[in-house]
């Protein structure tokens, strides 16, 4: 079976803004699916997840969907999807529009396309057919590359907080920060679209599901980025993850991520 067009990505990310930007700063009800640590989800994480399961479902009946919200069906088939219909919830509830829709497509377990939108802002970055594309408003449509940067040193970083290390990580976390020369927060999977299209030089989280990377994985590699688990390997499965935009800050990153 041929792997879907962008276009069909774009579709999907079009019937998710349709449940999340009515609903953006609009101060809505908020649940928790934590029980102790605030973990939010919110009518509009629902209701985006819905819409885009039903469409897959009716152009792909025989894949498999994996989301954040609506939990799980077909996980061992051929072609996987992989949902977070807002990543950054907590940035969708305060305001801050650096929240994305992530859809990710996996063939036999390995990432392939992958799309991620910021619909608010306007601004869609897509994977897929060994290209990585980046839509906005007003630029129309470009290819995306990470920007050349060949040491640590001279790297600006991106992570959602260092508050999400665990004892066991932040200390790892803390030599790469130390190593680079600008570091910033709170930018969830925006973080790795900066990244991709050449904005920023590496991005380090720890504790990652499969929803929360899956769509960025090939939009960073046909960008000419690398993205790992913190030991090397292949990020789908989540975890400890670093992306970096050239191979030289990657190696750089691991050695100082490495226990």
């Amino acid at each position: 079976m041929a792997l879907p067009d962008l276009d069909f990505l774009r579709r999907l990310a079009a019937a998710a803004a349709e449940q999340t930007l009515p609903r953006f700063r609009q101060n809505g009800a908020v649940e928790t699916k934590g029980a102790g640590l605030f973990d939010p989800v919110t009518e509009a994480d629902k209701a985006a997840e819905t819409a885009i399961r039903d469409l897959i479902m009716q152009a792909y009946p025989d894949h498999g969907i994996l989301g954040e919200e609506h939990g799980s069906h077909g996980t061992d088939r051929e072609y996987l999807w992989v949902i977070d219909p807002i990543d950054g919830t907590r940035a969708f509830i305060s305001g801050l529009p650096v929240w994305g829709t992530l859809i990710g497509l996996y063939h036999n377990g390995r990432a392939v396309m992958g799309l991620m939108d910021q619909p608010f802002i306007g601004e869609t970055f897509v994977a897929g057919h060994g290209e990585s594309r980046y839509f906005g408003r007003s630029a129309g449509q470009e290819a995306l590359k990470v920007r050349a940067c060949e040491t640590l040193a001279d790297a600006t970083l991106f992570t959602t907080s260092p508050k999400i290390f665990s004892d066991a990580h932040v200390g790892r976390y803390e030599r790469v920060e130390q190593s680079v020369r600008l570091a910033r927060y709170g930018c969830d999977c925006y973080a790795y679209a900066l990244l991709a299209s050449g904005h920023a030089d590496i991005v380090v989280e720890s504790d990652l599901k499969p929803y929360d990377i899956a769509a960025l994985i090939p939009i960073i590699e046909n960008a000419g980025g690398v993205i790992t688990t913190w030991d090397g390997g292949r990020p789908e499965g989540g975890g400890d993850i670093v992306a970096c935009g050239s191979r030289r800050v990657h190696e750089e990153a691991l050695a100082l991520l490495k226990n």
